[in-house]
């Protein structure tokens, strides 16, 4: 029997890791490997100079119109570019790696859409989405970090829009971090060392490369993190630590900074049935996730989880600070020898008045203030 695992998830009690997509976010490696490109368009010119980028080695069906990749075929990005003074024909897709045609008519558009598929070859299109394999998204491009933005064909408008934004909140600097990233990578992985602290690594340099995107990384850096890093293992290598998190709205808006860190660090977390998908959302695909119900055996199993090396976030739902056991939670864990932290959360009343734009303290709508105009009035 083929079940739906989403919706049994959901009537199970255990929400979905992520909601539906459109379509499959995925970069694909072109170094080395042939693209071929269809049309004499400004467009087709544009897709032949990203695909080079990539490393590609482009070949172009331009017919008549060949001329205008000229410039690009003499002095292309770091793959190459042939030109051909033809139309295409279906043999040309064999052993391609992607294809992309820029084509008057639907007529064309489909009879390129059967080529490429029975060559097996993924394609696009351009402003054809229906016709489609795979659709290209805006780009904020700080290689090796890349960030890509794709409303499904439905509004490139909107998408360009969006990446005009994420090109401000992104530093130039950020490139130099990928690379060392990228770079350092390698050695980390040649140290052996556990799931704990390697994220650890690379957290610390996550909030170094923020706070300072403009900086040089360099390899007194990179030891200084993993020296770091080597130590919080053997430090926790005996025992884990519980994080407590409260998540009194169901509104992923409303959760601190803070517990986002904590879900995203989390190898197992705990949740009860008041904390909402999207709150969630915000935890690694990778990490477990255990509704539990019982009071009695929440604290045993916090300990035992923690006490096998791991990192357990507790996450409830309602005000646990006010009305919930996480007192409970906490002197357990204390008695148990486990490093424990509290993140409190936004609470209902607040939340609830900025999501309305009332202040809380301001008399008249509070609700305290009617009685104070009655005794002044």
């Amino acid at each position: 029997m083929v079940t739906n695992v989403s919706a049994h998830a959901r009537k199970g009690g255990h929400p979905a890791r992520i909601e539906a997509l459109s379509s499959l976010p995925i970069f694909l490696k072109l170094t080395g490997r042939r693209a071929v490109i269809v049309g004499d368009s400004e467009a087709a010119l544009w897709k032949a100079e990203l695909v080079a980028a990539c490393g590609a080695h482009v070949e172009v069906f331009a017919g008549t119109g060949v001329e205008r990749f000229r410039l690009l075929a003499e002095a292309p990005p770091p793959g190459s570019v042939r030109m051909h003074a033809r139309d295409w024909r279906e043999s040309d897709l064999t052993g391609a790696a992607i294809a992309i045609a820029d084509l008057a008519t639907n007529e064309e558009a489909a009879h390129f859409a059967e080529a490429a598929r029975r060559a097996g070859v993924p394609f696009n299109i351009v402003d054809k989405p229906d016709f489609c394999d795979l659709q290209f998204g805006a780009i904020v491009n700080r290689s090796p970090l890349l960030v890509s933005i794709s409303t499904d064909g439905a509004a490139p408008v909107f998408a360009q829009a969006i990446r005009a934004k994420i090109e401000a909140l992104l530093p130039q600097g950020l490139k130099r971090w990928a690379d060392a990233a990228r770079a350092w990578r390698p050695a980390l992985s040649r140290l052996g060392l556990g799931f704990a602290a390697r994220r650890a690594f690379w957290e610390s340099f996550s909030d170094y490369a923020l706070a300072k995107p403009d900086a040089m990384p360099d390899a007194a850096l990179r030891d200084d993190l993993i020296a770091s890093a080597t130590r919080a293992e053997a430090l926790g290598a005996a025992r884990g630590r519980v994080t407590l998190i409260a998540a009194p709205s169901p509104d992923p808006d409303l959760l601190t900074l803070k517990a986002v860190r904590a879900l995203q660090s989390a190898e197992v977390i705990l949740y009860d049935q008041l904390v909402s998908a999207e709150v969630l959302g915000f935890a690694r695909r990778e990490a477990k996730r255990i509704m539990i119900g019982k009071t009695g055996e929440i604290d045993a199993l916090m300990l035992r989880l923690a006490r096998q090396g791991k990192h357990v976030v507790r996450i409830e739902g309602g005000e646990p600070l006010a009305f919930g056991r996480a007192g409970e939670e906490v002197e357990s864990c204390r008695r148990g020898g486990i490093e424990v932290a509290i993140v409190p959360g936004v609470t209902t009343a607040p939340g609830a008045g900025a999501s309305l734009g009332i202040s809380t303290s301001f008399s008249r709508s509070a609700g305290e203030g009617g009685h104070r105009e009655a005794m002044v009035g």
